[in-house]
């Protein structure tokens, strides 16, 4: 296990980024819990670093060493807005935790609210430990549903505590449950080959585990997120045998695995895909694929390539 300050000092440095403005921001689709695709916007807010060093995390890359003063985000909020499409749902993503009060300063819940009052649902990302009474005064602002995502990451009982996560699946339980309780929905994000899981069958078995687990607790959402190098610790571990890449057949297989459980919705995250990919002939066809069974929440046929047979 890496202690903090050890991932701290393994980190190449942050990128540049505005205060005045989200790092990023997409459009997107998403199949909602009705069934019905919904049209997402999703916004990279730029705040403080989480105060929560997971080994695996690359997030901070994209955040500052210091607080945002109030007003700081709701105009990002709004930049972001103005530049994309409308939609049903808004996800702000933070790269910690929205009620962080050194990420997102409370003072400006009520401004943020008002920039989507038009949406039915926000969704944004927060650390199980820090789902307490803010969630519920910031839903009271909202027009729209609020949702919340949360790393579980995984559920096995010798890879969990070696996160550096500062979460265990009891208070990961309790999260979900006082979230259910105040009619807050949740999602939670699974890893496929955390650091310290090495066998590639175990992986998969222990990603669609995880998934059960979090459907169990309530949730209604789980995005599988193959987990990346590139954070300075990530790379120090695979030098050691503790981190080994997942590879696109083990992200569909986990996919496959985890939509036959025939509960909650199923995502997996396609983000940087192409490293995990050992055959350029048919990761188009596969990234489409997985985008499909993304939208349409339904195992597709495999596509089949002539140069690798997969």
């Amino acid at each position: 296990m890496l202690e903090t300050s050890e991932i701290i000092a393994l980190r190449p440095d942050k990128n540049e980024v505005r205060r005045d403005r989200p790092y990023h921001f997409l459009h997107e689709r998403e199949r909602g819990n009705d069934g019905e695709l919904k049209a997402v916007n999703t916004i990279f807010l730029t705040n403080s670093e989480c105060p929560f060093k997971c080994v695996m995390c690359d997030l901070w890359k994209n955040t500052l060493d210091e607080p945002v003063k109030p007003g700081a985000v709701p105009a990002q909020i709004s930049y972001a807005l103005e530049r994309l499409p409308e939609a049903q749902v808004v996800k702000l993503y933070n790269s910690g935790n929205f009620f962080d009060r050194k990420a997102i300063p409370p003072a400006d819940y009520p401004a943020i609210a008002r920039l989507l009052d038009s949406c039915e649902r926000v969704i944004i990302e927060n650390h199980p430990k820090l789902c307490s009474d803010a969630c519920l005064d910031f839903k009271q602002l909202l027009q729209g549903e609020l949702e919340i995502a949360m790393g579980l990451e995984t559920i096995h009982p010798e890879v969990l505590p070696r996160l550096n996560k500062q979460v265990t699946t009891e208070i990961f339980a309790e999260a979900a449950d006082f979230l259910a309780r105040h009619e807050i929905e949740s999602r939670a994000f699974v890893l496929l080959n955390p650091p310290f899981l090495t066998d590639p069958r175990e992986n998969v078995e222990w990603a669609v585990k995880s998934v059960a687990f979090a459907l169990e607790c309530g949730v209604t959402a789980c995005s599988i997120i193959p987990t990346r190098a590139g954070n300075g610790a990530m790379e120090k571990l695979r030098s050691q045998g503790a981190y080994v890449p997942p590879t696109i057949n083990a992200l569909e297989e986990a996919f496959e695995q985890a939509l036959r459980l025939g509960r909650g919705r199923i995502f997996v995250d396609l983000w940087d895909i192409e490293q995990f990919a050992d055959c350029p002939h048919c990761l188009e066809a596969r990234k489409q694929r997985l985008k499909k069974m993304n939208r349409e929440q339904q195992v597709r046929p495999p596509a089949v390539c002539s140069y690798c047979n997969g």
